[in-house]
């Protein structure tokens, strides 16, 4: 069958905040789905926030309840959620307990029973919750593994011939996948985790299998608010965005003495790394390149997570940056990612969303160091990894971006990056303390440009009221680089 032949498959949108981008543009109309995982990983919630964003008079949603909480305790715990609307309820979301159905005979006069609630309502979609007690409960001759097959075979068949979209919920582990005939059967398989470290809850979701559509693989994050389920795709790029032609443009600092250093500037879509111990400028330096690029109109967002937003602007505009004005005037967006709980894609999904919508050129991630620490503990050990993604993901659409790390530093001893990602960066700039004279001075230098030529001079550089100075090259000493200076 060529491409021309080929039958498209209709989508239903979940409901979901990027779910339907990691099933590859919606859920299949008339599929037969698994919803799974351990309890209290938020597969009744997930199901839920799909059914109520689907649901019409005309094509109705049938939930049947089987053996779990009952339904008026059930609604009163959903109904929390923005996704839930009770004028639904009754016209368009009928809930059917099956319960005692379930409990006084057999699999086959279960099928019965849902096969009469179906011919007499057409849904579009059908929801059993929980299937895997309706099979415990309703055999009550133990059954063949072929007698439990057909029956979830005879279910699949007939839901699909009356044109519903099916979702079996159930507590299943991994282990049982191999040996359990329901998925098999299936056409979608949704997978939810939970693990707890610390303080810190992660939750994960994993299509295992999806017949008709290309998938986005590996494991997605998601978070349940007062909103639902929000799902953060593993993403690696921006959008509706795609990457600008090569350029040769550069980009000030807002620091002449620095961009004369630099050959002119930040080559456009470049990594930098700021790197320098604490106290040494870099956060007034990269506020200063954000400055500079609002006032050349280049939008730009600055992701923090040490200091609350209002500090940080405040300290910022005490240099005259004036970046209040520009946060009004839509030139300027600032992030305060704090959460100890933080997932890598969550941060992204919230970063790249920033950028799409105030069409950012510049964008600023001030520090790494803050951003480790709000991380979950699990994604920790995946921080290079996550680093990359980020930084991919927008130097691939030409936006600059600049990151802040500090290192820990003494006048003997220099540990460039505890994170060993200068790899990641085009460029680096490295700041230093000094001591001269029995006074603590800032030197400053250009490591590393990809590609580019720049100066091999070590500056000093002073942090004053209008930000930082660059001043002239230091000589007449040797070993700046140690802290430790002598005089030639």
């Amino acid at each position: 069958m060529n491409e021309r032949q080929k039958l498209a498959l209709d989508t239903l949108s979940t409901g979901v905040p990027d779910l339907d981008a990691v099933l590859g543009g919606g859920l299949p109309e008339y599929s037969f789905n698994i919803i799974a995982g351990t309890p209290g990983t938020g597969k009744t919630t997930l199901a839920h926030q799909m059914m109520f964003a689907n649901a019409t008079p005309e094509r109705p949603a049938l939930y049947f309840t089987v053996l779990g909480e009952p339904t008026l305790k059930m609604l009163r715990y959903q109904q929390q959620f923005d996704f839930f609307d009770i004028d639904k309820v009754e016209d368009a979301v009928r809930f059917i307990n099956l319960s005692d159905t379930v409990l006084e005979n057999d699999l086959g006069a279960v099928l019965e029973r849902i096969q009469s609630e179906v011919e007499a309502t057409s849904p579009g979609l059908v929801l059993v919750d929980s299937f895997r007690t309706l099979i415990r409960k309703a055999q009550s001759v133990p059954a063949s593994e072929l007698e439990l097959q057909a029956f979830v075979q005879r279910l699949a068949l007939y839901l699909t011939s009356w044109q519903a979209t099916t979702f079996l919920i159930g507590e299943y582990s991994e282990g049982e996948i191999r040996d359990n005939p329901v998925f098999t059967v299936a056409d979608g398989l949704f997978w939810l985790y939970q693990s707890v470290e610390r303080n810190s809850v992660v939750r994960k979701l994993q299509v295992m299998k999806l017949r008709g559509q290309a998938s986005m693989p590996g494991l997605h994050t998601f978070r349940i608010t007062e909103k639902g389920v929000q799902v953060f795709p593993r993403t690696f790029g921006l959008v509706g965005r795609e990457p600008g032609p090569p350029n040769d443009r550069r980009l000030s600092t807002g620091v002449a003495g620095l961009d004369e250093m630099l050959g002119g500037g930040i080559p456009a879509g470049d990594s930098v790394l700021i790197a320098g111990p604490s106290g040494s400028g870099k956060s007034a330096l990269a506020t200063q390149f954000l400055a500079e690029g609002a006032r050349q109109g280049e939008p730009g967002v600055i992701t923090i997570f040490e200091e609350r937003p209002q500090d940080y602007v405040g300290r910022a505009d005490g240099l005259g940056l004036g970046l209040q004005t520009m946060i009004r005037e839509g030139a300027l967006r600032v992030l305060y990612l704090r959460p100890l709980d933080l997932s890598v894609d969550e941060a992204l999904r919230e970063v790249l969303d920033a950028v799409e919508t105030l069409g950012a050129r510049r964008v600023v991630i001030d520090s790494m160091n803050g951003f480790e620490l709000a991380l979950a503990p699990a994604f920790r050990e995946d921080f290079r990894e996550s680093l990359y993604r980020m930084i991919m993901a927008l130097t691939g659409a030409g936006v600059t971006v600049l990151t802040t790390v500090e290192v820990m530093t003494s006048f003997t001893d220099l540990r460039f990056s505890p994170h060993a990602v200068s790899f990641l960066s085009d460029d680096i700039i490295l700041q230093r303390y000094i001591e001269i004279d029995g006074q603590i001075r800032r030197i400053l230098m250009i490591v590393k440009m990809r590609g580019s030529g720049h100066s091999q001079d070590i500056r000093e550089y002073k942090v004053g009221p209008s930000g930082l100075v660059v001043g002239e090259r230091l000589t007449g000493y040797q070993g700046l680089i140690t802290g430790t200076p002598h005089w030639l």
